[in-house]
């Protein structure tokens, strides 16, 4: 799976549109290995995160858990510790959709 695909299941606040959205464009850029299709495609892959969108956000409101709702501030929090330990040596800024930046410090 691709890395930056985060889970969005079972957060507090639950997830938005937006962060589903950006899940299915990094799904399709994965799957399609383009950041940025070409004119030619671009047609396809706009359809193609339109219905991955529409699938991840009835799976997402369809499911059901008997675990409490994860707060967002505590994975972003556990995030960036995993983060640090897998760069040390680097300066990392954690998002809970785009997942983890680094930058040489």
């Amino acid at each position: 799976m691709c890395r930056n695909i985060k889970s969005l299941a079972n957060m507090e606040p639950p997830a938005s549109e937006d962060e589903i959205r950006a899940a299915a464009v990094q799904f399709v850029r994965k799957l399609s290995g383009a950041t940025r299709p070409s004119r030619a495609n671009e047609g396809a892959f706009n359809c193609a995160v339109d219905e991955v969108t529409a699938a991840a956000s009835r799976l997402i409101h369809s499911l059901r858990t008997s675990a409490p709702p994860r707060n967002r501030e505590e994975e972003a929090r556990k995030a960036q510790v995993r983060a640090r330990k897998r760069f040390p040596h680097e300066t990392v800024a954690v998002s809970m959709t785009a997942g983890p930046v680094s930058s040489s410090s």
